[in-house]
């Protein structure tokens, strides 16, 4: 893989992560219509690296304070707001371990291609439009409940699908319930940090019991890119979503869909 095709997939990375178009779509996309070659292990490992450091160093001050809380109610028995969300947002991550171990096989073989990315970025792209329109926008992530911590994490499983967008999915789901287009993101990105963390530990695992080589060059550049373009977007996406809401996002998977069917139909 040239310097180029690593750059531009890391910025991709980045910048797709954590915006409700789908990482994974634009990542395979490269390679199904560029004939771009597999970035292989090694990339995958940096660009999580990456877009983790990224969220963590945003959220900081709320990453402390959850686990702060977390840790008081475990060794002290102190119960809180953040405590509860900490515990919540714990839980919105297990189905998506559960569903990643079970069907990533599967996925990989069967739903990595551009025809399963047009599909679900129209489809999905079209759900998230209908939930935003007629969401109460009312609630914050601090009133997450065992179930919706679940309804939540079950949309963050099915997100393993290419085109389905992790970050999309968890965002329809949160406006689906109640949440303010605000707390929905806040809530994804949180919850995404666990998620990142153990997709990260497992191909970073596969990686080295692999007998391919460490190459640090590609490694540096892809944990750099992505860490910087991932922390721009989500900036810019938290400052801006009360007053763009997700229509531009929308139009993008509605736009991306209709012309990968016509490049695909008439390729």
């Amino acid at each position: 893989m040239s310097m180029f095709e690593t750059c531009t997939l890391a910025l991709i990375q980045g910048l797709t992560e954590f915006l409700p178009i789908s990482s994974s779509a634009h990542l395979i996309l490269p390679s199904q219509i560029l004939g771009w070659q597999d970035q292989g292990l090694g990339f995958d490992v940096s660009v999580h690296i990456g877009t983790l450091l990224a969220v963590v160093g945003y959220l900081r001050k709320e990453v402390k304070q959850l686990l702060g809380a977390l840790f008081r109610w475990i060794f002290n028995g102190e119960h809180s707001p953040d405590a509860t969300l900490a515990w919540m947002i714990t839980l919105s991550t297990i189905p998506a371990g559960i569903f990643g171990l079970l069907m990533k096989n599967f996925v990989e073989i069967y739903l990595r291609s551009a025809w399963v990315i047009t599909a679900t970025c129209i489809i999905f792209g079209l759900l998230l439009w209908w939930v935003d329109v007629y969401a109460r926008c009312e609630d914050d992530e601090y009133t997450t409940t065992p179930k919706s911590a679940l309804l939540i994490g079950l949309a963050q499983a099915i997100a393993i699908i290419p085109g389905a967008s992790r970050s999309g999915m968890t965002m329809t789901m949160a406006l689906y319930i109640g949440y303010t287009r605000e707390a929905a993101a806040r809530f994804s990105f949180l919850m995404s940090i666990p998620i990142i963390v153990l997709a990260g530990s497992y191909l970073g695992l596969g990686w080295i019991q692999s007998d391919v080589p460490i190459l640090w060059k590609p490694i540096l550049v892809g944990i750099f890119v992505s860490f910087f373009s991932a922390y721009i977007c989500i900036h810019w996406f938290l400052k801006l979503i009360t007053n763009i809401g997700m229509k531009p996002f929308i139009i993008y998977r509605m736009v991306l869909g209709t012309g990968l069917a016509i490049f695909l139909a008439t390729k």
